[in-house]
């Protein structure tokens, strides 16, 4: 009898805890400026590229996120915000015009490279959006617009 009330106390907490972290707030990535709107005009980024860009980058490499309904729940939305903060720690389209010319030389191979080996989006992300991902013409448009740029 003693075993079932360490269990049942058990549960209680943990249902206790899971239903505190969802309390947790959580940091937004959201501007007032449209995401890669400054990187589409200076680099001058043809409209498909743009519209590849935006469906499979910007949510992680911008200062605008587009918020699926699951990142309300933790600790998903956690996870989430600690993807896109080291998303955009490692490439941020809103802020590339401000990188040196060496720096963003640097960025635009990683891309190309990251791009020919399948690394990006990546895996999660493209399962978390109903196994999207970027189609062989869409890679071919993407390398051929950076490939320019470098």
């Amino acid at each position: 009898m003693r075993k079932l009330n360490i269990i049942g106390w058990l549960s209680v907490i943990v249902v206790a805890v899971v239903l505190a972290i969802h309390f947790i707030p959580v940091e937004r990535n959201v501007s007032t400026v449209p995401a890669g709107q400054s990187f589409e005009r200076t680099e001058k980024v043809p409209a498909n590229v743009a519209a590849i860009l935006k469906v499979s980058c910007y949510d992680c490499h911008s200062n605008n996120t587009r918020y699926p309904w699951y990142s309300e729940l933790q600790p998903g939305a956690s996870f989430m915000a600690q993807h896109i903060k080291e998303g955009k720690e490692e490439l941020n389209f809103d802020e590339f015009n401000d990188y040196s010319k060496r720096r963003k030389k640097a960025k635009i191979k990683s891309i190309i490279s990251q791009i020919e080996k399948d690394e990006m989006p990546l895996k999660s992300y493209r399962m978390m959006h109903g196994g999207f991902n970027l189609s062989t013409k869409d890679k071919k448009e993407l390398l051929d617009f950076f490939n320019k740029l470098n």
